[in-house]
């Protein structure tokens, strides 16, 4: 059946009046968000509740999210575009939260003295806090008790892993851990770590292209020795274009450097930022950060280790899930310590349940979940949340890893969610 002409021509007026109401909310959006100065998401949340604002500055950002909140309501979503979709989803997802942290903020006494040497638990409303952490760092989705069983499962699973690797080296576990203790598998110079790295930075570069686009349009990556004290509890960091690893007095692993070089290089963080320059972004998706894509990219890319070139030897590869067992660990002890209250001992004891010789580790783990809790269930729920979606794919006819990869950067990292 066909249309009559003035129905059509109804039918587009109608349709630009939306388009041109929706543009007006997404101006709004960006020019009010930014002018409320809303601060940053620290990653010490003694940092975060110091930085709550006062009464009248919390009841205008309230306003403002119940504004928008009114307004999406009203915006006949089948009729948008595929980015103003995406706003549309962000500023949804962005209004739920920052409701639910202004309910928070709005029972929050700002003289209290606050001691990160004490988890999030310890303080008014301590598990609501949590609960909303986990959703701000990892996705709205989520809650406590389900990530505590995740990390079960994953603990599980990693270990069966190292075990299938610890039977094919050949050594009985007892001789397989001890051997794992050798001195030829540790560097003790500056320059030999230096090296390893720009050897697997050779290695990984050659086939990354066949993976994951837009590689030779990716700046190249800097590799330098830390010198952040302060950051001396994870075995590498990035900031803008380089990536560093953290050597201060003890032997470096020769295990850690693939896996870190994946994470924090090329494919890892320096080439997931790197994107967000390389492709179309909204103004409102520049207003935020989500670290549950970010983190989780960093974590996804390392179990490509071998489809890059890197992980020559079982023990490689080993050195990685010897880590993502420290990632396991820590998802459950993060939601042990930060909503169900744990003491410190009972921390340390599953720790040690889960993890052989490696206790100062878990102390200095312990401190950082305290300090900065829902940050370490980032890599590891945001990795699941790629794998599965690479499973799905390889399923599919014609699969291209690097069509797969162009797919799931397509906007640079949003909520995982709305992946």
């Amino acid at each position: 059946m066909k249309l009559k002409p003035i129905l059509i021509f109804l039918y587009i007026t109608q349709l630009s009046v939306a388009q041109n109401s929706f543009n007006q909310l997404q101006k709004l959006f960006v020019k009010e968000y930014t002018a409320l100065e809303i601060p940053n998401l620290q990653i010490n949340y003694v940092q975060n509740l110091n930085s709550i604002k006062n009464k009248m500055d919390i009841e205008k950002q309230e306003k403002f999210f119940l504004k928008i909140k009114k307004n999406l309501k009203q915006v006949p979503f089948q009729n948008l575009t595929e980015y103003e979709k995406l706003d549309y989803q962000i500023m949804k997802y962005e209004t739920v939260l920052n409701l639910e942290r202004i309910a928070l903020e709005k029972q929050w006494d700002t003289s209290i003295k606050l001691d990160d040497n004490k988890s999030i638990y310890t303080i008014k409303n301590g598990k609501k806090w949590y609960a909303y952490l986990l959703k701000r760092w990892v996705n709205a989705n989520v809650n406590p008790d389900d990530i505590f069983q995740f990390g079960l499962r994953e603990i599980e699973f990693v270990k069966t892993q190292m075990t299938q690797l610890q039977k094919k080296s050949g050594h009985h576990k007892i001789n397989f851990d001890k051997f794992l203790k050798d001195s030829s598998f540790f560097y003790f110079k500056v320059s030999d770590i230096q090296k390893a790295f720009e050897k697997t930075k050779l290695l990984v570069n050659k086939k990354a292209d066949t993976l994951f686009p837009y590689i030779n349009k990716v700046q190249d990556v800097k590799i330098k020795k830390g010198n952040n004290p302060s950051l001396a509890q994870v075995p590498a960091y990035y900031n803008n274009g380089t990536f560093f690893y953290n050597y201060f007095d003890k032997p470096f692993n020769k295990r850690q450097i693939d896996w870190i070089y994946i994470h924090e290089a090329i494919p890892g963080h320096h080439y997931q930022f790197m994107i967000n320059n390389l492709i179309h972004r909204t103004e409102i998706q520049a207003l935020f950060w989500y670290p549950g894509f970010a983190e989780g990219w960093g974590a996804y890319v390392e179990f490509l280790g071998k489809e890059l070139g890197a992980y020559k030897t079982i023990y490689d590869e080993y050195g990685k899930w010897e880590w993502d067992l420290i990632r396991s660990v820590r998802v459950a002890l993060d939601v042990g310590i930060n909503y169900y209250g744990w003491s410190d001992i009972k921390a340390q004891n599953f720790w040690k349940k889960y993890i052989i010789n490696k206790d100062d580790i878990g102390l200095r783990e312990i401190e950082r979940m305290k300090r900065w809790p829902a940050q370490v269930v980032t890599y590891k729920y945001g990795a699941n949340i790629f794998l599965n979606k690479l499973d799905k794919a390889k399923k599919e006819n014609e699969f291209s890893y690097k069509s797969f990869h162009k797919h799931l950067l397509k906007y640079g990292d949003i909520p995982l969610e709305l992946l």
